[in-house]
């Protein structure tokens, strides 16, 4: 296998999935500086100081303006993918990446707070964007023995994106009060690296074989990401999907929502990718601090704590990749879903019992890591690959967007409501997450299809049984257009 596929994993990740992990993480450690500046401005502009309750309003402005920005990005990825491609619609994404750098960079020069929240808006639709394509295009450039392992590379790229947010939030690093612009606008960096890189890699072979005919192209796409050899077998499967989809465009989201032939795979992704929020690991990390402090950490070392959580999350996706292609993604997913509804549950006795012996608050913080690494392992990274394994081509692009704009509205939603949830239940909150994490143990393990090794074809034949159960769904499955028995005849 050439190492250009691998070294593409790279390059997708620098501005992909690693921007909405940086933006997520860095916004934390300024908050402080910002509020103050914000302070200032009033003070200067207005000839007042905004109360308390002013201040806390705007800075949960700036904080979930980003996620209207994702919105509006994941909203948007079908059609670019679709329409200019998964190369070109990845560049894209650059641009309001470093338009939101730009503003946020030159905000206290300009003594604008409102450019703070007009450059986490374009860099939410650069992550929103980059996100959804970035999975998409990594999944369909990878080989099926290889296919879980180069989209796994995404979730590699969120938490090595948190990592370096809180690594560059460090008072010895940028985490001063001098230098909070330069540390909002950073990821025109990685920004300025990908435009400057991804140009001399291609696009995926199977948008060039399937959405724009090229099979030239895609040949050639192929042995420059695989390297030379006989890929006839995997070309094959590509020109198979082709004809069940019949030359027909890419599918709508109505289409989407409303056609038989995917029912069961829309209430799979949005059971296990779209509901990754009720999992519970805002409220973990939320709760982390206070753990770590019990534990007998002081609070000015909360920092380096976080690098530790962010370093376990690192090493947990890597650990799935080199998993994922031997285990399968089917027994990674209900192994840990079990794993981390155990963790829950006894995070819930542990943080009950926290002031009755001096090892428990040891105990609650073993489970924090045991619950991020059976995170990492487990939804946090397998979910990647499923999208595109699920979904054929033409339907494939919407998926994306379904995901994206669910996965968006519920951190926004969720975000409001956790922190009332959390102050009415209080150590019981994890109960509802745990009951989530069982039910989703159960269902991948009694319905979910294992893809490990299948050709999308393949796979869709296996939700065929399930989407077209009795006598009429036989008799739908032989009249769809999509299905696998007019590729046989075909």
């Amino acid at each position: 296998m050439s190492y250009n596929l691998f070294l593409l994993a790279f390059v997708l990740g620098i501005t992909g999935a690693f921007h909405y992990g940086l933006q997520v993480s860095i916004i934390n450690s300024p908050a402080e500086y910002i509020q103050s500046f914000i302070r200032e401005t009033c003070l200067k502009r207005y000839g007042f100081s905004p109360s308390a309750e002013m201040m806390t309003l705007m800075w949960s402005f700036i904080v979930s303006i980003y996620s209207i920005g994702g919105l509006l990005g994941s909203s948007s990825a079908g059609y670019l993918s679709v329409r200019f491609g998964r190369k070109k619609a990845l560049l894209l994404a650059n641009i309001p990446a470093l338009l939101g750098a730009a503003l946020m960079g030159l905000s206290r020069l300009c003594g604008s707070f409102e450019m703070i929240m007009a450059g986490r808006l374009f860099s939410g639709v650069c992550g929103g964007l980059a996100q959804n394509v970035h999975i998409m295009y990594a999944g369909e450039c990878a080989p099926r023995k290889l296919r879980g392992l180069i989209a796994i590379t995404a979730s590699t790229s969120i938490a090595t994106g948190k990592f370096i947010g809180f690594a560059l939030g460090l008072r010895e690093v940028l985490g001063v009060e001098a230098l909070w612009p330069a540390l909002l606008s950073v990821n025109a960096v990685p920004a300025l690296v990908q435009l400057l890189t991804l140009p001399f890699f291609p696009d995926s072979p199977r948008y060039l074989l399937i959405d724009r005919k090229d099979k030239e192209g895609c040949i050639k796409a192929v042995q420059q990401l695989w390297g030379d050899g006989d890929h006839m077998a995997e070309i094959d499967d590509m020109l198979s999907e082709q004809k069940a989809i019949g030359g027909e465009k890419a599918k709508g989201m109505w289409a989407l929502l409303r056609d038989r032939a995917v029912r069961w795979q829309l209430l799979t992704l949005f059971l296990l990718v779209s509901c990754m929020q009720l999992i519970g690991a805002s409220v973990v990390y939320s709760y982390a601090y206070s753990i770590f402090t019990k534990a007998g950490i002081p609070p000015s070392q909360t920092h380096y704590v976080s690098l530790g959580v962010g370093t376990a999350e690192i090493l947990s996706t890597v650990l799935c990749g080199f998993l994922i292609d031997r285990a399968g993604r089917r027994t990674l997913l209900w192994k840990t879903y079990t794993v981390m509804a155990l963790a829950l549950g006894l995070l819930t006795v542990t943080l009950s019992l926290q002031d009755s012996f001096f090892w428990v608050p040891y105990c609650s913080v073993a489970l924090v890591f045991i619950f991020i690494m059976s995170f990492g392992i487990g939804p946090g990274a397998v979910v990647c690959p499923l999208i595109t394994e699920i979904f054929i081509q033409s339907y494939r692009p919407t998926a994306y967007v379904f995901n994206g704009v669910n996965n968006w509205i519920q951190l926004f939603i969720l975000g409001l409501v956790f922190p009332f949830i959390v102050e009415g239940l209080g150590n019981f909150c994890f109960i509802i997450f745990l009951t989530y994490c069982l039910s989703m143990a159960i269902y991948v393990l009694l319905v979910l299809p294992e893809t490990k090794g299948k050709s999308m074809l393949q796979v869709m034949e296996e939700f065929n049984r399930l989407n077209y159960r009795g006598k009429r769904g036989q008799t739908a499955l032989q009249h769809s257009t999509c299905s696998v028995v007019t590729v046989t005849r075909l």
